[in-house]
């Protein structure tokens, strides 16, 4: 009965090592794999060309900013912008497209993995059946069913090596979907940072769309005529005291006059290092993105978003954090307002430096030292500006220059992938709202 029950054994272990073992690829889609390839290689080489036109419409902006404030030349920059934003956003689609499919060909390898451990738990079954079966036989009864003992140690020996096998494979095969889980996971979150900018640099083309309408409506009123434009700019510069008394906007906290906003950003200046027109630019840009999101609170956007999309430690550590800040403030951390989740992510960003609250964390400490409030509140904007100040010099900015800061502000957003070329608007952004700032910081002569 043994030798019949290894004999079946050797074949079927021949079987799973000849389907299975041989060739660890498989199909996972209905195209073969080199369509698979040239698909892949299509796309990346579209996504390269379009990069190189966003690059090109970068250089026609700088080029014409270096020139003088002309009718003509304020509408071909504004223009380019508008462009510039178009091909970004299908950059981004095409990187949606290819993540896409790259996250639905680990999804069809863990499908197939998944069945093959199917098939291999039934198999390891049906061993550990007839293990069970020899174990119940009695070991005289075993051995007078061979004729000399030498075959019975061979059979014995190699159902031991075809019970290691099938377990051993069935291991490898488990590990093999964990490792390729993680990289389909890892596709999901890059997939998801795209979404994001692709949602971004959607309101970012609609800011650009209505930026040359107002050209446009310019240019009907002087019908062209460079003089009547230079008039109109000269009518809508503002004196040294509009400047002041126009209002800062802020996200999550009340606006206030722009005097004090650039009384909060010199005293950063002077404890950083950091411009201040720079850093009311970063201000100005985290508010407008913000606000687009709309105010969420710490429940649904922050705590339940994260538990949603599987991150329970980091969900734990922001509400730890947002607790013990709003606690240490005596407010409640109910009525507050944080960023809300958008449909790519999770939001929890306080008050308007927009910072989350384990990074609010960190420097809470230092920001305390520099402002005299302790503790400091991410919703108070004098707290808010030095906070926001202290990151930007721990990102570089205070060595000043347009590339160091430039620099700084995308690290401001995006950490370590600042330098992916899909965060570049944020940089340009930035940079254009500080240069704003300069000007009319000069005309106060501040």
């Amino acid at each position: 009965m043994l030798k019949i029950f290894l004999i079946f054994c050797s074949v079927f272990l021949f079987t799973f090592v000849f389907f299975f073992g041989v060739n660890s690829s498989f199909a996972v889609d209905t195209l073969s794999p080199e369509i698979v390839v040239q698909k892949r290689a299509e796309l990346e080489a579209e996504l390269a060309d379009i990069e190189k036109q966003i690059e090109a419409q970068n250089s026609i902006i700088k080029e014409k900013q270096r020139e003088s404030t002309t009718l003509e030349r304020d509408i071909a920059i504004f223009e380019s912008k508008i462009e510039k934003s178009r091909l970004e956003i299908k950059a981004r689609d095409l990187a949606i497209k290819k993540l896409g499919n790259s996250i639905k060909e680990k999804e069809g390898v863990i499908g197939t993995l998944s069945s093959k451990i199917d098939r291999e738990k039934e198999s390891l079954a049906e061993l550990l059946r007839k293990t069970n079966e020899i174990d119940s036989t009695s070991l005289v009864e075993v051995i007078l069913g061979y004729e000399n003992m030498s075959d019975f140690f061979n059979d014995l020996d190699t159902f031991g090596f075809i019970e290691e096998a099938v377990q051993g494979s069935f291991n490898e095969l488990r590990s093999d979907v964990t490792k390729t889980q993680v990289e389909k996971d890892e596709l999901v979150a890059t997939r998801t940072e795209q979404y994001e900018l692709k949602s971004i640099q959607e309101l970012q083309e609609k800011k650009n769309q209505g930026y040359k309408k107002e050209k446009e409506q310019i240019l009907k009123v002087t019908k062209g005529e460079e003089k009547k434009y230079q008039e109109i700019l000269k009518d809508k510069q503002k004196s040294a005291a509009e400047i002041k008394s126009a209002l800062f906007v802020l996200r999550g906290s009340d606006a206030i006059p722009f005097e004090k906003a650039l009384l909060y950003a010199n005293n950063v200046f002077a404890k950083t290092g950091v411009r201040p027109a720079f850093l009311l630019g970063i201000i100005t840009e985290e508010s407008n993105l913000g606000a687009n999101l709309g105010s969420g609170n710490w429940k649904d956007d922050l705590y339940n978003c994260y538990i949603k999309i599987g991150y329970k430690t980091s969900a734990e550590k922001q509400k730890n954090a947002f607790m013990e800040i709003t606690s240490e403030l005596r407010l409640n951390p109910d009525i507050l307002p944080v960023s809300k989740a958008p449909y790519y992510g999770c939001g929890g960003a306080m008050g308007p430096a927009q910072f989350m609250p384990t990074t609010w964390s960190l420097y809470k400490d230092l920001i305390a030292k520099k402002t005299g409030h302790n503790p400091p509140s991410p919703w108070d904007p004098e707290d808010a500006f030095m906070a926001s100040g202290l990151l930007l010099k721990d990102n570089g900015a205070a060595a000043g220059g347009y590339d160091a800061e430039r620099r700084a502000a995308l690290r401001y957003l995006a950490g370590g992938n600042w330098q992916k070329p899909a965060y570049a608007f944020y940089g340009d952004d930035v940079m254009e709202i500080a240069a704003k700032y300069q000007s009319q910081i000069d005309i106060l002569g501040l």
